[in-house]
């Protein structure tokens, strides 16, 4: 255990920012399973608009430093590619 201040509040901020970037990295995870999931069923309509619920928490994982930025967008581009090739 830390026996200096500053190396204690290093701990601590280190577990809020460890807890908060596993949601955030959950959340965007539950949202490409959505979306892939809506592809292998089929249903074209649903999978448009989740794609950009996905858009929207991959940009926003990139904006919190989650994830990186070129990280995001080629995982988009991946998932994009995915729905125009069942098209």
């Amino acid at each position: 255990m830390a026996n200096i201040k500053s190396a204690i509040k290093r701990i601590g901020t280190t577990k809020k920012e460890t807890l908060r970037n596993k949601s955030v990295k959950t959340n965007v995870k539950t949202t490409i399973r959505k979306f892939e999931t809506a592809l292998d069923k089929g249903n074209l309509d649903e999978a448009r608009e989740l794609l950009q619920v996905v858009d929207k928490t991959l940009k926003n994982a990139a904006s919190k430093n989650v994830i990186h930025k070129n990280a995001a967008s080629r995982r988009l581009s991946r998932l994009t590619k995915k729905l125009n090739k069942v098209k």
